[in-house]
């Protein structure tokens, strides 16, 4: 098959960027061969040829669900909170016998907290999902279904993660219709693979539909320490790993673990291991196999990290480095430990971030010092906490802006070509190809994607190509 027409960036992508991302020249149209019919040629029209591009960190079966569970994101305090769920189950009332449900709230800036009493509606069970799932707030009704305690009625950290699975589960053939949904959609916007660090036994979930025949994606599913069967899968398309391992919670709950304590409190986050338990975790991850990637989000908590890396010889990644010391900074490189980083929480969380790490901000997702330290960068959305999108993803990279606002400490954004180059995992006959050009920052969040390819098979735009 030949692509004529066509701007190529697989060459550029693939040879680095040890000359320097600034002077890059954009390649000229021209004819690309690739696998696929003999004979077929495809004008493309000056549309611009990239390596097929990877969310490094979603939980996929979370983002699946969450398109159908009411967003609570618009909400600005608990009040409005709660008047967006009385909406909702006037509108349209949960079944019997079920919960309903709600995610997407941030209430790190409220005005008013959460209470049990905001989300009594009778006999209807409730339950809402912060928007960095590090936090669930139930009513009475919920809690007398579960058999909890009324104590529970809002949990954080592991209590709310174990609660959520409950609550969240679904028959398997529904779960994987909407999965199956979630991967078309993410294909149109060109990925053609993903890391998923869904809790819920993500290896068996995706070794179930790779054996009824998807091949939409290519997947790296994630075990956690409570993951025992690993069900063997002959798809090209289909791994197992990383190790997932967590250090500390959340900046919008106030559980990321930091050298400095929040403000007006002598609270420093929530670590969640025991000295010496994270190394142990980590030894039995590479035990079995797995490289480990370990959630680290306050600083101290990213030190943690790297002290047990350290400690185990091996190599792994340090997923979201939402917050590190400078002194850490070249230790990331020094150690083979990549930084897996979610750009877009930047911009969902500047205020937040402004508040309680007020004066440290500086180093508050710094992509620039981490790639000027020699860490390597992978790029991805923590979907349903962002959206999986990669060009969102890019654009928070690039441009430190959303919405209009001026950006947020613009000396840590990154150039398109290196958002790009944390995007991408090149395969062999993956590739996207978009409208516009995606070396230009301002083209990136909203990127018109022409074609999607996946292991030479398109699973977008194949009308447009064939």
């Amino acid at each position: 098959m030949i692509l004529r027409n066509a701007r190529d960036l697989r060459g550029i992508l693939a040879r680095g960027l040890s000359a320097g991302a600034a002077g890059v020249s954009k390649p000229p149209p021209g004819d690309i061969t690739v696998d696929g019919p003999a004979g077929l040629v495809v004008d493309l029209d000056g549309r611009w040829v990239l390596p097929g591009l990877w969310d490094h960190h979603v939980h996929f079966g979370q983002w699946a669900m969450a398109s159908r569970r009411l967003d609570l994101g618009p909400a600005r305090s608990a009040a409005e909170a709660a008047a967006l769920v009385r909406t909702a189950i006037a509108t349209s009332p949960p079944p019997a016998g079920t919960v309903f449900l709600g995610s997407g709230f941030r209430d790190g800036l409220w005005p008013d907290a959460p209470t049990p009493e905001l989300l009594e509606f009778g006999d209807v069970p409730v339950a809402l999902l912060s928007g960095d799932v590090h936090c669930l707030w139930t009513n009475r009704a919920a809690l007398r279904m579960l058999g909890r305690p009324e104590s529970d009625w809002l949990l954080r950290e592991q209590p709310a993660f174990d609660l959520t699975r409950r609550i969240s589960e679904v028959p398997a053939e529904v779960l994987d219709r909407w999965a199956l949904d979630a991967a078309a959609a993410a294909a149109r916007r060109g990925v053609t693979g993903i890391v998923d660090f869904e809790m819920e036994d993500a290896p068996g979930s995706w070794a179930r539909r790779f054996w009824n025949g998807f091949r939409g994606l290519r997947v790296q599913a994630a075990v956690y320490p409570h993951t025992t069967a690993l069900p063997e899968v002959s798809s090209p398309l289909y791994e197992v790993g990383p190790y997932k391992l967590f250090t500390d919670g959340s900046l919008n709950t106030r559980t990321a673990w930091c050298f400095d304590s929040y403000p007006h409190t002598h609270d420093h986050g929530l670590p969640t291991y025991d000295r010496g338990g994270l190394l142990e975790a980590a030894r039995e991850g590479v035990r079995r196999g797995l490289r480990p990637a370990i959630h680290a989000i306050g600083d101290h908590a990213v030190a943690e990290a790297l002290d047990a890396f350290e400690q185990l010889g091996a190599p792994g990644s340090i997923e979201h480095v939402q917050l590190i010391r400078d002194a850490d900074l070249p230790r990331l490189a020094a150690l083979d430990v990549r930084a897996s980083v979610q750009p877009e929480h930047a911009m969902d969380d500047r205020d937040v971030a402004e508040r309680y790490w007020h004066g440290r901000t500086g180093r508050a997702f710094a992509f620039r010092a981490l790639l000027d330290a020699g860490a390597e960068l992978a790029l991805g959305s923590d979907a349903p906490v962002a959206p999986l999108d990669p060009w969102v993803t890019m654009s928070a990279a690039v441009t430190r802006s959303r919405d209009g606002r001026d950006p947020w400490h613009p000396e840590q954004a990154i150039t398109p070509l290196e958002a790009l180059a944390a995007s991408v995992a090149p395969r062999h006959g993956d590739l996207v190809i978009v409208e516009n050009d995606p070396l230009v920052g301002e083209n990136l969040r909203t990127m018109p994607v022409f074609a999607t390819r996946v292991a030479g098979e398109w699973t977008h735009g194949a009308a447009l190509v064939s």
